[in-house]
């Protein structure tokens, strides 16, 4: 790799560098980037390196009880978070299974919602927590809906020279939290995911959930949430969820899993997950 690596001394001068040289790519953990190098995917010019950008660290609550994690936040501090209470509590569950200790160790978050890939274990939880990604670039600040960040097949909103600076998930009614994974092994990523918060108020207990790795993006139904109201415990009503969230799917075959395979996946999944934060036994 011909690549050199510079060391911004902040957000501005990194984004700077990123739109003035062609072929730079941001380099924050490198556990997915340094293998696409290695497997010769990519091939960058230059290297800026986030590592010493203080303002891309950390989780902290703001004022308004939202929570923002800085993009350089690594997987085993969220992991290890006591700021991730209540929904928050999603994110937590999602990192502790992320890969294995040295990925946890070296991983950031904004590197993996850079990548954007299908399986990652992030970006369900963030869907369904309704999170919003800070976005910088040369032009400014700007933040984008998770619903909205990820285009296409990894592929996000992210301009060329734009850079993730953190993530921010807002204040939301308490309820329980469930982050399930299935995988051919423990590490693996993911064939297929469910992201799941229930959340109450005066009109009923609703499913808060995101499906992960059967399609571009999570897959989400905020018309089919609402429909589920008041039903978790009906197995008709819990089905027909997890049929409309199969109806936006688009899972591709790949060594994890076939497409078919995942499809038949979504609702049994979802189902088990309800069924185990509920309490209810549906066999």
């Amino acid at each position: 790799m011909s690549a050199f690596v510079r060391h911004p001394a902040s957000v501005e001068e990194a984004v700077g560098w990123l739109a003035s040289i062609p072929g730079a790519l941001p380099i924050s953990g490198g556990a997915s980037l340094m293998a696409m190098i290695n497997a010769r995917l990519v091939e960058p010019s230059c290297l800026v390196n986030l590592e010493r950008l203080e303002e891309l660290r950390g989780l902290s609550l703001q004022a308004d009880g939202s929570l923002r994690i800085g993009a350089m936040t690594r997987h085993r501090d969220i992991a290890g978070s006591a700021l991730l209470v209540g929904a928050h509590v999603l994110l937590r569950q999602a990192a502790a299974v992320i890969a294995n200790r040295p990925v946890r160790n070296m991983g950031t978050i904004g590197g993996a919602l850079g990548h954007a890939d299908p399986a990652a274990d992030y970006l369900g939880p963030l869907r369904c927590l309704d999170a919003e990604i800070e976005i910088a670039g040369r032009s400014g600040r700007r933040s984008v809906p998770m619903s909205q960040f990820i285009l296409g097949w990894y592929e996000t909103a992210l301009a060329p020279g734009e850079i993730v600076v953190a993530a921010r998930a807002p204040p939301l009614p308490a309820g329980a939290t469930l982050y399930r994974k299935v995988a051919r092994v423990s590490g693996d990523f993911a064939t297929i995911s469910c992201a799941l918060r229930l959340e109450e108020d005066g009109r009923g207990t609703t499913a808060r959930a995101a499906i992960g790795a059967c399609g571009p993006a999570p897959l989400r139904s905020e018309t089919a949430e609402e429909l589920l109201r008041g039903g978790l415990g009906d197995a008709e009503a819990v089905a027909r969820f997890g049929a409309a969230l199969q109806a936006h799917a688009d899972p591709i075959d790949d060594v994890r899993g076939s497409a078919d395979y995942r499809l038949k996946l979504i609702p049994r999944v979802l189902a088990s997950a309800i069924a185990e934060l509920t309490g209810a036994d549906r066999g």
